[in-house]
């Protein structure tokens, strides 16, 4: 029971981080940005939807963790253990990847709104990842 409610709590903290960055992300027009792609400026609302922004997962992954998070607030629930798990598994290498954040982390890059958001995601994202693998004691069964 306390491994689910860790579970829950972290995720909680992890999740208004990433709402959080989506808010500065919109205001200060920050685009995602990894080796692999990234958004422009003038498209981040519309980026935010399935590819995020530069401080934070895209909203569907955040609507997925708070339905993940709700549901294993209420009581043990294999699926959004597995949700939050692969959430989180998907979100570390994200915050990784993203130049901003990558760049926020460094004392050259520090910023007093954006480096808070990105060191709470990150470091939630991968507490989220240990605490929901599976055979975590009582974070299915009751």
């Amino acid at each position: 029971m306390a491994h689910r409610r860790a579970l829950v709590a972290v995720s909680a903290v992890q999740l208004a981080a990433g709402l959080g960055g989506q808010v500065v992300a919109l205001r200060r027009r920050r685009a995602y940005d990894t080796p692999f792609m990234g958004g422009s400026p003038d498209a981040v609302g519309r980026d935010s939807l399935v590819l995020g922004t530069a401080l934070s997962a895209p909203v569907t992954m955040l609507i997925a963790q708070a339905w993940g998070t709700a549901r294993l607030a209420g009581g043990p629930d294999e699926r959004a253990r597995a949700v939050l798990l692969a959430l989180s598994t998907v979100m570390v290498p994200g915050y990784l990847l993203e130049r901003l954040c990558r760049a926020r982390l460094t004392p050259g890059g520090a910023d007093a709104v954006e480096t808070p958001l990105v060191a709470t995601g990150l470091a939630g994202a991968v507490a989220m990842a240990l605490l929901a693998r599976p055979g975590q004691p009582a974070a299915v069964r009751p």
